[in-house]
């Protein structure tokens, strides 16, 4: 149990580093005003949805960065990553967009394949 602790901290540590060397959101979206996630996860080829939630972003201290860990508690070096696409989203001035990532992780000696589904609404000062 203890190395799943140790390995546990080690995910956080390396989460918070990548958040700290993140730019921060407004200097991307300068007029971002709310961002807001619906996520959602299933696994792959199946239509049902395992585990589903919302997720607000406080825009003002927030870095610009979108990942996801996998909801797979056996996937390693899993999750979805997807700043590119929410960022260009954002860029853009997108009130509302969405799109799927496939986690590319290893749950035994398989791909995990997870999907995660995202529908993003943001609002912008005028």
């Amino acid at each position: 149990m203890r190395w799943r602790q140790r390995e546990g901290a080690e995910k956080f540590a390396e989460r918070r580093r990548r958040e700290d060397e993140s730019p921060r959101l407004l200097s991307i979206a300068p007029k971002l005003r709310s961002l807001r996630f619906e996520i959602e996860e299933r696994r792959a080829g199946s239509f049902l949805v395992e585990t589903a939630h919302a997720r607000p972003i406080v825009v003002a201290r927030a870095p610009a960065l979108f990942f996801f860990p996998c909801q797979d508690s056996s996937c390693k070096d899993g999750g979805h990553d997807v700043t590119r696409a929410v960022c260009e989203a954002l860029r853009a001035g997108r009130e509302r967009f969405e799109s799927e990532d496939r986690c590319s992780g290893q749950v035994g000696t398989a791909e995990c394949g997870r999907v995660l589904r995202y529908i993003a609404t943001a609002t912008y000062a005028t």
